[in-house]
């Protein structure tokens, strides 16, 4: 394993090139939207798969490892979470194939795992908002990294602006004094040389231990907006879950699960903005995303697009859109070929994927 370790990271953009071939190569394969797609879609998870593995050992190479990134040696959390979701489809087609209607239940504990992933890597990054899920590491950038010191699941903590940045006027004052001690050390007494090196450290800045923010900390020193944000992302994670449950009790044609899946979307985001926007209150600090949470914030609500996609919406409304479109476009040279061809396969995998989790 550390052999293949070794190849793919000297490899990246070798690797990178027949990854991006062979998930080209999938559409070649006969009988995409067939009554039984179970060949291709396991070849479709095995290279998701195997994608993530490289992306996850490049990553945490050792040499190439930002400051503040995942420990290579802890559990592998969002190579899990990607993981799960490629072998998601494949479970739906092997499940609807083998059991019919009994899929839902194998659905549910698909994502019932993945909850549970998701969870624990929500405590474990100190409940930090999850980027694309949790497959991407929520870990501050550039200058944002010294300031992540004073951050505590994205709120900005006490202190957080009292830092000593070396261009300000404490940082010179304090790199003076430390000049000036230095100096004396070396003409003073013997019994000076042993109080310095004592006091010494009380003028560095505690930059070695950073103590990861648990629930009772975020709740005690955030009060309300702690608690709706870790609520916000909760639902968030369990949203696709409560999804499904409600489609194994009424049914993928029923508005629903559509109904409360959307509600708990909203409710989620709600939660998300209020806490951004408040902040009037002393004892409740205003929530700053940084620019990863921002662009994450923007992808969330790219996904409600989903609900267009979603039954029952999409045999009531959006199919019938597209088929309109398609007729509308067809006697048009060259544009009404493709957009046929692109109706017929966003139809066809709709038809065939009847659950999607958008997340």
């Amino acid at each position: 394993m550390e052999a293949y370790k070794t190849w793919v990271r000297r490899n990246k953009d070798y690797v990178h090139s027949l990854e991006s071939l062979a998930n080209g190569l999938t559409w070649l394969l006969p009988e995409r939207f067939s009554t039984s797609e179970i060949g291709p879609e396991a070849v479709t998870a095995f290279l998701g798969i195997i994608t993530a593995l490289n992306e996850h050992i490049i990553d945490t190479a050792p040499s190439e490892r930002q400051p503040g990134s995942a420990d290579p040696s802890s559990f592998p959390y969002g190579l899990c979470i990607s993981a799960l979701k490629d072998l998601e489809t494949l479970v739906e087609v092997v499940a609807e194939h083998y059991y019919g209607d009994k899929k839902w239940n194998f659905i549910a504990v698909t994502e019932a795992i993945k909850v549970m992933v998701r969870l624990a890597l929500f405590r474990n990054s100190g409940y930090k908002m999850l980027l694309h899920g949790g497959e991407t590491p929520n870990v501050e950038k550039g200058s944002d990294d010294t300031s992540s010191q004073h951050r505590i699941g994205g709120f900005t903590g006490p202190g957080g602006n009292h830092g000593q940045n070396p261009w300000s006027f404490e940082g010179r004052a304090l790199s003076a004094l430390s000049r000036f001690g230095e100096s004396v050390r070396t003409t003073s007494n013997p019994t000076w040389i042993q109080r310095v090196p004592q006091q010494h450290p009380i003028m560095e800045p505690p930059t070695s231990i950073i103590k990861r923010p648990t629930l009772a900390m975020i709740l005690s020193e955030k009060g309300v907006n702690g608690a709706l944000f870790v609520l916000g992302e909760i639902l968030f994670i369990t949203r696709p879950l409560i999804y499904v449950f409600f489609i194994r009790r009424y049914g993928i044609r029923s508005w629903i699960p559509w109904f409360i899946s959307l509600s708990v979307d909203f409710i989620g985001f709600g939660f998300l903005s209020h806490v951004t926007k408040s902040g009037t209150v002393e004892r409740e600090q205003k929530f700053h995303f940084s620019a990863s949470e921002k662009d994450e914030v923007k992808r969330r609500k790219l996904l409600w697009a989903l609900y267009l996609m979603r039954e029952p919406f999409f045999g009531k409304y959006t199919r019938q859109k597209l088929e309109g479109t398609e007729r509308l476009l067809e006697p048009v040279p060259l544009i009404g070929t493709l957009t046929g061809k692109i109706v017929e396969l966003i139809i066809g995998a709709q038809t065939r994927y009847t659950y999607m989790s958008g997340s």
